[in-house]
């Protein structure tokens, strides 16, 4: 009989963080990598496999998303390894380059792999070879977190600005390590990479081994010079949120709480817009224009809801979440928490004319897409374009004439913004331009001083190179290192109450 050494691995995907987390196991005995913060859905797999978790493992202190590694470990009373030189304060087992544990027939060995933060670590493991049972010679799987992903490697600039190139030359370092050390059958599982802002770039894997990343990865095709200068000038800003988990994972976060929060009726709702909270509406951009409950904000469900609510939320505020259905609120709640963003304060469902006291208090807003906004740009050579996408998608290619403001800087230069005609506010696909729009019409940026001459382009951007729009592309800025950081939590930003 042959035995193969590579264990068995079940995928956690969490695609509104662009991340993904691991049960490795025997068939017996099951080893979690970078849990996520709702930890039902492992404890839910696990179950239904038959296992016993044994080993909890983090490859580095998040900045992206709370994790659930300390709760999950607690209640399954598994060993709880996190890097040695991370210094968090609570309960668990720290462990070092070289360290190696047992689960049951899992052998696991540690990588110290810094890059995407000065302490990350990876985990290879194998399955050892029952007695009379012949090894396949098959080399296991190595899970990298932000280290080594697929065709990418983890963004280095999430720490400070004064260690970016250190860490970018790190990265480097470690990526060419694993691809030495490890086979090149050795299976590949990321964290990080699918979507997420911690890629240094984004890329389109979603499977793979050390041995497949040989001809596709910079990090394994480039000298180290290259790959370091290509990766910083490839770093446009990371969500603002970030600034609060790091020190909410050192510190050790809180047992999740998912019971559904109290309903509110539409006078508890109209008090919570007054009063500056944020009342989310879950519904489609679409159906969002078309009526909503005036001063309620689109972050639509079905997008990248939790990276652009953490992003613009003051850190602190208030949320309600208004949804079609309870199950609909309900996952709108499970990705708060996963940021940290842990009891809404109220939920509504049904529509707006649940919501909303009479129909003064409900709204709607126009929308055009890039062959509308072309035929008006034709006939008024002087309208206004508002692209509010991030640097290097402006620079990349926009409308010439257009007027830029990266979305997270809009609260700020809300001045800039003329309030005597229409204003056409696009981004890369409408939903970010959605967002702006209805934080804008409500408010909650500016006092109570609403704008109501703002029209949505909700389009994707690639459309408008198919219509008469002329198209420009920015000259290169030569930006110090770290300006991604800089920039980032120069919006990072906290609720102040409206009577405040």
């Amino acid at each position: 009989m042959t035995y193969t050494s590579t264990p068995h691995v079940l995928v956690i995907e969490t695609p509104g963080l662009g991340n993904r987390g691991y049960i490795a196991h025997d068939g017996v005995h099951a080893v979690v990598v970078d849990p996520q913060r709702d930890i039902d859905r492992v404890e839910h797999l696990v179950a239904e496999h038959g296992l016993t978790i044994t080993h909890v493992l983090e490859t580095h202190v998040h900045n992206d998303y709370v994790t659930g590694g300390l709760e999950l470990a607690h209640r399954h009373g598994a060993v709880y390894a996190v890097a040695a030189d991370s210094k968090v304060p609570f309960d668990h087992t720290p462990v070092r380059d070289g360290d190696t544990l047992t689960s049951g027939d899992l052998e696991i060995t540690v990588f110290a792999t810094p890059g995407h933060t000065p302490h990350h670590v990876s985990y290879s493991i194998e399955r050892a070879p029952r007695e009379g049972a012949a090894a396949s010679g098959h080399p296991g799987a190595v899970f990298t977190g932000g280290s080594l992903l697929y065709g990418a490697v983890g963004r280095p600039d999430l720490v400070a600005p004064e260690m970016t190139r250190e860490l970018a030359h790190d990265q480097w370092r470690s990526v060419q390590r694993l691809s030495s050390e490890l086979a090149d059958e050795t299976h590949l599982y990321p964290t990080h990479g699918f979507g997420s802002f911690c890629a240094a770039t984004q890329n389109e894997g979603t499977a793979g081994t050390v041995g497949d990343e040989k001809h596709t990865n910079p990090a394994l095709t480039n000298a180290e010079q290259v790959f370091v200068e290509e990766t910083l000038a490839g770093l446009d800003v990371f969500p603002a949120y970030y600034a609060h988990m790091g020190p909410a994972n050192a510190a050790g976060p809180e047992d999740v709480d998912l019971t559904l929060p109290a309903p509110a009726d539409s006078t508890e709702l109209r008090a919570r817009i007054d009063a500056g909270e944020w009342v989310i509406d879950l519904r489609s951009r679409e159906v969002f224009a078309a009526g909503h409950l005036k001063g309620s904000l689109s972050f639509d469900l079905d997008g990248p809801f939790i990276a652009y609510v953490g992003w613009l939320i003051p850190w602190g505020t208030p949320v309600t979440l208004l949804g079609e259905t309870t199950e609909q609120v309900e996952a709108a709640q499970r990705e708060l928490v996963r940021i940290g963003i842990d009891r809404p304060v109220a939920q509504a469902v049904g529509g707006p004319v649940f919501w909303a006291d009479g129909d003064s208090d409900l709204a709607t807003v126009e929308r055009v897409d890039f062959a509308q906004l072309a035929e008006i740009v034709r006939q008024y050579p002087d309208t206004y374009v508002l692209d509010i996408r991030q640097h290097l998608e402006w620079a990349a290619g926009h409308v010439d004439g257009a007027h830029h403001m990266p979305f997270y800087q809009v609260p700020d230069r809300i001045d800039d913004i003329p309030t005597d005609r229409p204003v056409y506010v696009s981004c890369g696909s409408g939903y970010r331009a959605a967002a702006v729009i209805s934080l804008l019409r409500s408010g909650v940026f500016s006092r109570g001083q609403t704008m109501d001459n703002l029209v949505h382009v909700d389009d994707d951007w690639t459309n408008a190179h198919q219509t008469s729009l002329p198209i420009e592309v920015g000259e290169p800025v030569d930006r110090a290192v770290g300006w991604t950081w800089l920039e980032s939590r120069g919006t990072a930003r906290t609720y102040e109450p409206a009577h405040a």
